[in-house]
C-alpha cells in the first residue's frame, strides 16, 4: 500500500506542477461529459412531455371534431343519385350511437358539446367553458375526483340540473366552503355542484400543440342537460329563423354558423394496433352519413404524439452520438498530452528506475495521471451540464430531467476514457531503457 500510495503523490505532484496543461487537456472530457448530460436531461424531459400528453388526450383514441365550413367530398362517396344537393345534418348523436353500434373494436365513446359562458356565484363572474358530456369521458381522459362523483343514471337520461367543476372553478367560487352540494349559475341556469375534479397541469405548449382548453376551468354537466336547458343546435328553433332573417347577405357570407350538435366526438379503441383501421371505417361511415361532405376531421393523437416521441428519440441519439464524440476526442487529447510528457520525463523516468522503481510503478504512475486529469474533467463536465440543463429550462422553456443514472454513467465513462487513453503512454513509459534514458537531455 505504501508504494501505491507514493505512486499517487508522484502522479499528483505532476498534474499539480502543470496545472494549464492539465486544464487544457481536461476540456475535452469536460465539455464531452457536458454534453452527455445535457442532451439525457433534454431527452428524459421531452420525452416526460410526451407521456404527459398522451395522458392528456387519452389512450388508444380518435378523435373526431366538425368543420364548420363546408367542403364537398367525393362524388362517388354519396349514396344517393340525385340532382340536388343534400346538405349535412353535422356532426350529432346519431353519429356517435352509430359508431358505438356498429364499428367492431370500440370500447367506449365520448360525445361532447362545449359552449362558452360565464359562471357566477357570490357576485364574482368568471368566463369559462359548459361541456356537456357522458360518463365515459371521465374514463377516457383519465380524470380524478377529489371529491363528490360522477353523474348517475337518473341525471344523465333526465337531464338534471348538476355539474362537475374543474378545480380553478372551485377554488375561485369555493374557496371558503365546501362546493359539494351547492349551486351555482352557469350561464342562464343554476346547477348544483355533486363532483370537483383534481387539478391537472397543463403547460402552455400542451394547451397549443394538442389543441386542448385548461381543464381546470371547465364545468361539466351530463349531454342531455346541455341539450335541454342551453343548445341543440340540430333543432330549428324560431329564435334561430328570426336571427337567421334579419342577418344581412354579407353577414351570411362572411359567417359560417355551426350547425354540428357536438363539438368533438373521443372514440376509444380496444387496442393501439386497431386505431388506423377504426378510423378508416369512422371516416367511410361519417362520408356516408353525411352525404359526402367533408364536415368533419378525424385525428389520432397518440399515434401524433408517438411520432413525435420517435423523432425527437432520433435526434437526442444523434446528439448523444455527437457528445460521445467528443469524449472520444478528449480521450485522444488525454493520449497525445501524455505521450509528449513521457517524451519530456524521459530522464525523470530512468532516475525514477534506477533507484528501484519497477516497470509497474511507472505504468501506474502516469496511469493515474491520465485517470485524474479524466476524472477531475469529468467532475467539472457534470457541474457544467448541469447548470447547461438548467439554464435551457429556465430560457427556451424546454423541460428537463437531470436523472442520476446520466451523471454516473457520464463519471463513469470519464474514468474509463482516463484509463483506456492513458493506458499506451503508461507502457511507453515503462519501456524506456534506464541507462539510455539517464544519459538523454
Amino acid at each position: 500500500m505504501d508504494r501505491y500510495f507514493f505512486n499517487f503523490s508522484v502522479a499528483l505532484a505532476s498534474v499539480l506542477a502543470n496545472k494549464l496543461r492539465s486544464v487544457l487537456t481536461a476540456l475535452g472530457i469536460i465539455f464531452g461529459v457536458a454534453a452527455v448530460i445535457a442532451m439525457m436531461a433534454i431527452g428524459s424531459g421531452a420525452q416526460r412531455e410526451i407521456l404527459e400528453q398522451i395522458r392528456l388526450v387519452g389512450v388508444n383514441n380518435i378523435v373526431v371534431t366538425p368543420i364548420v365550413k363546408q367542403e364537398e367530398g367525393a362524388v362517388e362517396a354519396v349514396p344517393v343519385k340525385s340532382d340536388k344537393k343534400i346538405l349535412s345534418a353535422g356532426l350529432n348523436m346519431l353519429d356517435a350511437r352509430s359508431i358505438r353500434d356498429v364499428i367492431p373494436g370500440v370500447e367506449e365513446i365520448s360525445p361532447e358539446i362545449i359552449i362558452d359562458t360565464d359562471v357566477i356565484k357570490n357576485g364574482r363572474k368568471r368566463s369559462a367553458k359548459l361541456v356537456g358530456i357522458s360518463n365515459s369521458y371521465f374514463n377516457i381522459t383519465n380524470f380524478i375526483f377529489s371529491e363528490g362523483h360522477t353523474f348517475n343514471k337518473e341525471q344523465l337520461q333526465r337531464g338534471s340540473a348538476v355539474c362537475v367543476i374543474g378545480n380553478s372553478i372551485k377554488s375561485k367560487f369555493f374557496s371558503q366552503e365546501q362546493a359539494i352540494g351547492k349551486r351555482i349559475k352557469v350561464g342562464s341556469h343554476w346547477l348544483k355542484v355533486i363532483g370537483v375534479l383534481k387539478e391537472r397541469y397543463i403547460s402552455k405548449k400542451n394547451l397549443t400543440s394538442l389543441g386542448i382548453r385548461d381543464y381546470n376551468m371547465d364545468v361539466y354537466a351530463p349531454l342531455n342537460t346541455v341539450l335541454v336547458r342551453y343548445q341543440n343546435r340540430s333543432l330549428v328553433t324560431q329564435a334561430a329563423i328570426k336571427r337567421a332573417m334579419h342577418e344581412d347577405e354579407d353577414d351570411k357570407k362572411n359567417k359560417d354558423t355551426n350547425y354540428h350538435q357536438l363539438d368533438r366526438l373521443t372514440v376509444q379503441v380496444n387496442q393501439t394496433a386497431q386505431l388506423g383501421g377504426v378510423a378508416e371505417v369512422i371516416s367511410k361511415m361519417l362520408s356516408r352519413r353525411h352525404f359526402g361532405t367533408v364536415d368533419y376531421e378525424i385525428s389520432i393523437p397518440e399515434l401524433l404524439l408517438k411520432q413525435q416521441q420517435r423523432t425527437k428519440s432520433i435526434f437526442n441519439f444523434v446528439l448523444g452520438a455527437i457528445a460521445g464524440i467528443s469524449l472520444l476526442v478528449g480521450g485522444i487529447g488525454i493520449m497525445n498530452i501524455m505521450l509528449a510528457s513521457v517524451m519530456e520525463r524521459i530522464k525523470e523516468i530512468g532516475l525514477r528506475m534506477s533507484i528501484g522503481a519497477k516497470k509497474s510503478d511507472i505504468v501506474l504512475q502516469f496511469l493515474l495521471e491520465a485517470v485524474m486529469i479524466s476524472i477531475t474533467g469529468g467532475l467539472l463536465g457534470i457541474f457544467l451540464g448541469i447548470a447547461i440543463s438548467i439554464v435551457v429550462s429556465v430560457l427556451a422553456d424546454i423541460p428537463t430531467i437531470i436523472s442520476g443514472v446520466s451523471v454516473l454513467v457520464s463519471f463513469g465513462v470519464a474514468a474509463l476514457v482516463g484509463i483506456i487513453f492513458g493506458l499506451t503512454p503508461a507502457r511507453k513509459a515503462a519501456s524506456q531503457d534506464p541507462i539510455v534514458s539517464l544519459r538523454h537531455e
